[in-house]
């Protein structure tokens, strides 16, 4: 498919320098394009040393007609001058996700919705890991979807978190398995509109038949305004109803019933991750496993000892009996009212960054009498103070970093609270992504913590 083909890779992210990688293999003839300059890239511009690569640094100045492909990097916009010369220019753009789907003929199992993405994913990987088979995690997880597909061996499964932005450029892609575990506004800035952001997380499942299985939120009335575009088998999970076919939960059981089996898989109880969304999570994992024909034993020991993913809902550590979770994945209002409902009283909730035009209003009343004091802090500050003076909440305190913000939840915490960072929004002009932010955080709770221990020691 590569072979000699004329290929324009456009951003040298992680997922660029991938696909950069993958390419030399496959033989291709490989032009790249990033926004910044050389100088600023030459620490990136180390890992591909002698791979041969057309380069352009922040410049428009090539021939379109020297190019067959684009794989375009998730994180770039159509809007941009690049991708507008390129879409004049009629050049045939995919990302990544659709790249791999063409290298390797291995099963995939795609992941999207707008919460639980990772730690289903992770959930799936783990339990694959569990019954002796071999898998790739990849797609927002690993090296990206196109390198991580040509390196995986024959009947290696590929197990792929799919965000909006990747699925957006796929035309062909058509897993074995597809989930999407819910869905609510998000990246508004990006997709201009709910539904046409919800239509990109369908198109994980628009080219799977009746040889296929998508695995769905029944309690997610969203879904059912897409079903139309499915031709596919629908597996539903239920936390709320008994299902006459799909999986749910009856008398604390994790009970799959489908294709003419029904079976007990494991007690809610067992498991180490909490919340009624983490039981959503293992349900969709389950389903999937069960498809690939995994037995009951297998999934049941992995969920058992699976212990979640880092930066959701992620308990880091307690320091003079103040508990302190991770959970900077918490990327939107919708994932940060789950991390809220998640965790005892009282808390003290950090919150803010990148401004993605959400509204914040069904986040505050999610505090319910649970957040003690929200500390604030990025691009959205100001807007979510006004949104939660509103609804009466006056405990609200303005900082300018993290720094800032663990410090202060330290001066503010008591014996028996939690201290929650859960930002409802995107780490971007803050922090490089939300993995960044997560360590930050942790980092500076550990210092202060141990600097607080130390002194009480002297």
């Amino acid at each position: 498919m590569m072979k000699n083909k004329r290929v324009l890779v456009v951003g040298l992210g992680v997922t660029g320098i991938a696909s950069i990688k993958a390419l030399h293999e496959l033989g291709a003839k490989i032009y790249a394009y990033d926004g910044q300059s050389e100088e600023k890239m030459s620490k990136t511009l180390e890992e591909l040393k002698g791979i041969d690569v057309k380069y352009y640094f922040d410049s428009l100045d090539f021939n379109t007609d020297e190019i067959d492909l684009v794989i375009k990097s998730p994180g770039i916009k159509f809007e941009t001058p690049i991708m507008k010369k390129l879409v004049d220019a009629n050049l045939k753009i995919i990302g990544d996700l659709e790249a791999g789907f063409f290298v390797t003929d291995n099963k995939f199992v795609a992941i999207t919705g707008t919460n639980g993405k990772t730690t289903t994913t992770s959930l799936i990987g783990a339990i694959i890991n569990e019954s002796g088979r071999k898998c790739k995690i990849t797609g927002n997880i690993g090296s990206g979807a196109l390198y991580d597909s040509y390196i995986s061996e024959k009947d290696e499964t590929i197990v792929v978190e799919a965000s909006s932005f990747q699925l957006e450029s796929t035309e062909n892609f058509k897993p074995f398995i597809s989930i999407v575990t819910n869905l609510s506004p998000d990246h508004i800035d990006w997709h201009k509109t709910e539904d046409s952001y919800y239509r990109a997380k369908f198109k994980i499942a628009a080219n799977q038949d009746k040889n296929d299985y998508c695995i769905l939120n029944y309690e997610d009335a969203l879904t059912r305004n897409y079903l139309d575009l499915l031709h596919t088998n629908i597996v539903y999970f239920s936390s709320e109803h008994v299902l006459e076919a799909g999986i749910y939960v009856e008398n604390m059981q994790i009970i799959y019933n489908y294709n003419n089996e029904k079976t007990a898989i494991m007690n809610v109880d067992d498991m180490f991750i909490v919340g009624k969304h983490s039981i959503e999570n293992v349900m969709a994992a389950c389903a999937a496993a069960k498809l690939l024909g995994i037995d009951n034993n297998t999934i049941a020991n992995a969920v058992k000892n699976f212990r979640g993913v880092e930066h959701r809902l992620e308990y880091f550590n307690t320091y003079n009996g103040v508990k302190f979770y991770n959970d900077s994945k918490g990327t939107n209002s919708d994932a940060s009212i789950t991390a809220v409902k998640a965790i005892k009283a009282p808390i003290i909730l950090i919150a803010g960054g990148y401004d993605k035009n959400s509204e914040y209003d069904e986040f505050v009343k999610a505090f319910d009498n649970k957040v003690k004091a929200l500390i604030l802090l990025g691009q959205t500050k100001e807007k979510i103070k006004e949104c939660a003076l509103k609804y009466g909440f006056k405990n609200i305190y303005m900082v300018e970093n993290m720094d800032e913000a663990v410090s202060l939840s330290y001066e503010l915490s008591e014996k028996g609270d939690t201290v929650l960072l859960s930002p409802a929004c995107a780490s971007w002009g803050m922090y490089l992504n939300y993995e960044v932010r997560g360590r930050d955080f942790k980092e500076r709770v550990k210092f202060y913590g141990e600097s607080r221990e130390n002194s009480k020691n002297k």
